[in-house]
């Protein structure tokens, strides 16, 4: 067979050929790169040189170039444009992989090799990201097992193994759970409440599954959300959010309770098996907050800060529902509800207000003009770059020499074949090799408000700062300037890898940044001034209940991880284990049926597992990082080229820390998060 997969990319910029993979291409294509990059390995462990960086560290970097491809190619179509096919493959490919990857971690050879160059480190003359990688690469040899005996080891690929399948399975029955749902109208006064462009985009939905005449809401967030905020039909409204917060909790093929029970049980077992107390005693090892007592400090304090105010904020819902005449025993489904009604007495301004100044096309402009402004890079739209469905668009992202910094792919629009929310990813990350600087190739796909006959893209002011979040990402990707593929960009400790998305999110607020693309669609006029007034004064409006909302989230993990293997036996009931973990947050009755676990893809599906703190221990680094903008002038070219040397660029190269007191002068402060978010 013919297999695109396998040979030289012969497209601009060694872009993957979209236009020439097919399904059945990526399994031959994984084997076939297996065993190229084995022969590779094989290279590197038996040769009879003694060990330098150069001949085994700097030489696994490089290796296995093809199988690194090949697989980015396939597990981020999973996860944008997936069918039956793909995740047939992916599920093939999954413990194969793990396999692979096991292999080269119990390779005794191999880890012999390392093992020597990492013991004579100090009598190498060695830069900072070249220690970094010796580091980096002796470190995942331990935390993988090499130093396990021949039982432990055959144990801990099988975990690994076993592990690979539990976390794509999770996925899959999330997404299938959300595309197997559908609320149907076909009674226009069950409209009651909902915006024209919520109206219309059911409609739309229902004309393309065959229903003409009705309407069709989906757990789709541009869906779900508009719905949940003004659909006056509370009955409707319980209903959906029922079908959303049940999603994998059904006791069916799809349920997922089962699964998060043995993936917790999994990683405690090889955390166990590496010396660890607990799984999150290994994850934290590798982050900035170093130690479960950090995180648990951490969020203890922001609850601490928050809870009280949160419990004001759902008071004053409760008497505002009372003070509408809706004398009801609030609930989950009525808080969007009301906080949004609530929200537009109080600043006079809601989503559809705004939502003319923000055509998508017109922000994604404002978020090019951002980062020219700030970091003098280009982008223009080509279309002889292969894409992976007709929506994606590409572009050609310059510096201001004309030299190529990076190629940007943008997909915005929710479809069955993609997972919902939003994120960044590449397709081949910024490394250089013999003289050459390999740019990147870096992807932002979301799920946004998509277009209608009767209106373009027309975006809320969240799906604006989701935007600005994953660009910032990217812009992360794009700016890399390291030597090595697996330091630069987001290869990044993880609870430092939200900086960039985070604090580029704050410039979303300035009238400054506003003015360069918030104009209505229609009329072509700047965003009036007292609708920024209104922006930036609601931006506080109910940050509490946002902050205990994610602080409940990230205990949850937390709890799931932070047990001995023995304590993780006595999980019987995940609704039960998940109504302890969050008992303290709790600011509404209980709901049957809800469950957070059974989609909380983060931490079973993604890379989260004892992480998701990081979104809030990022904001503080991001709130005390723009204040220094703010101080300057958020365009500011000389804060913005230290932002970018200091941190952009610099990838995973040094301890984050490190790189963030030589951009900010010193340890961050969580003041610049309590005074943003009205908390101080």
């Amino acid at each position: 067979m013919d297999n695109p997969l396998l040979q030289e990319f012969n497209t601009p910029y060694q872009t993957p050929p979209f236009d020439k993979i097919k399904s059945e291409h990526f399994m031959p294509a994984i084997k076939e790169a297996i065993k190229e990059a084995n022969h590779e390995i094989d290279e590197i462990a038996n040769q009879e040189a003694t060990p330098t960086f150069e001949n085994t560290i700097e030489a696994m970097e490089f290796a296995g170039k093809k199988l690194g491809d090949v697989s980015s190619i396939l597990f981020n179509l999973n996860s944008a444009e997936t069918n039956e096919k793909i995740q047939a493959a992916t599920r093939e490919a999954s413990p194969i992989l793990s396999e692979f990857s096991n292999d080269i971690y119990q390779n005794e050879k191999l880890f012999g090799r390392v093992k020597e160059v990492f013991e004579q480190k100090e009598q190498l003359s060695l830069n900072k990201e070249q220690e970094m990688l010796l580091s980096k690469t002796y470190k995942s040899f331990i935390r993988n097992g090499a130093d396990l005996n021949q039982k432990e080891k055959a144990r801990f690929k099988e975990i690994s193994k076993r592990l690979s399948e539990l976390s794509l399975q999770f996925g899959e029955n999330v997404l299938a759970e959300t595309n197997n749902y559908e609320l149907i109208i076909d009674d226009k006064k069950d409209l009651s409440g909902l915006p024209d462009s919520a109206i219309k985009q059911a409609a739309n939905t229902a004309k393309s599954k065959g229903k003409d005449g009705k309407w069709v809401f989906t757990l789709q967030a541009p869906s779900f959300i508009p719905f949940m905020e003004n659909a006056d039909n509370r009955s409707l409204r319980e209903q959906l959010y029922r079908a959303y917060m049940s999603k994998s909790n059904k006791n069916d093929k799809l349920d997922n309770k089962a699964i998060i029970k043995e993936i917790v049980t999994l990683k405690s077992e090889r955390a166990a098996l590496l010396g660890y107390a607990t799984y999150a005693d290994y994850v934290l090892e590798e982050r900035m907050a170093e130690g479960i007592d950090k995180v648990q400090d951490f969020l203890d304090d922001l609850l601490k800060k928050s809870l009280p105010k949160a419990q004001e904020e759902v008071t004053e819902i409760k008497a505002f529902a009372k003070e509408l005449g809706d004398d009801i025993d609030l609930q989950r489904w009525d808080w969007a509800y009301y906080s949004e009604k609530l929200k537009k007495k109080k600043y006079a301004i809601d989503d559809e207000l705004l939502r003319p100044y923000f055509k998508l096309e017109n922000v994604l402009d404002g978020v090019f003009q951002t980062a020219e402004k700030l970091y003098d890079i280009r982008f223009k739209q080509v279309d002889n770059i292969p894409v992976y469905h007709e929506e994606v668009t590409t572009y050609e992202v310059k510096d201001a020499n004309d030299e190529l910094v990076a190629v940007f792919y943008a997909d915005f629009h929710p479809r069955e074949g993609k997972r919902g929310g939003a994120w960044m990813t590449t397709y081949r990350d910024q490394y250089k090799v013999g003289g050459r600087t390999i740019r990147p190739l870096v992807s932002n796909v979301c799920n946004f408000t998509p277009s209608s006959p009767d209106n373009p893209s027309l975006l809320t002011f969240n799906e604006v700062t989701t935007l600005f979040h994953e660009f910032g990402h990217a812009l992360h990707a794009m700016l890399g300037n390291g030597q090595y593929g697996s330091l630069t960009g987001a290869h990044v400790y993880w609870d430092f890898v939200e900086l960039p998305s985070q604090i580029f999110e704050n410039w979303c607020y300035e009238k400054e940044c506003l003015d360069l693309f918030a104009r209505h669609y229609e009329t072509g006029d700047k965003i009036p001034q007292e609708y920024i007034d209104k922006i930036k004064a609601s931006s506080t409006y109910h940050e509490a209940y946002a902050t205990v909302r994610q602080t409940s989230f990230a205990m949850l993990d937390m709890a799931y991880y932070s047990m001995t293997t023995e304590e993780v036996k006595n999980i019987e009931d995940v609704a039960a284990f998940e109504a302890k973990a969050m008992a303290q947050t709790e600011l509404f009755p209980k709901v049957d049926g809800a469950l957070m676990s059974t989609q909380f893809g983060h931490i079973f599906a993604g890379g989260y597992a004892s992480g998701y703190y990081s979104y809030k221990w990022a904001e503080v680094l991001d709130a005390d990082a723009f204040a220094l903008f703010k101080e300057k002038g958020i365009f500011n070219k000389e804060v913005a080229q230290s932002f970018k040397d200091n941190i952009l660029s610099k990838g995973g190269s040094e301890h984050p820390m490190e790189l963030y007191k030589r951009f900010r002068g010193r340890e961050p402060k969580i003041d610049a998060l309590l005074e943003r978010a009205g908390l101080k």
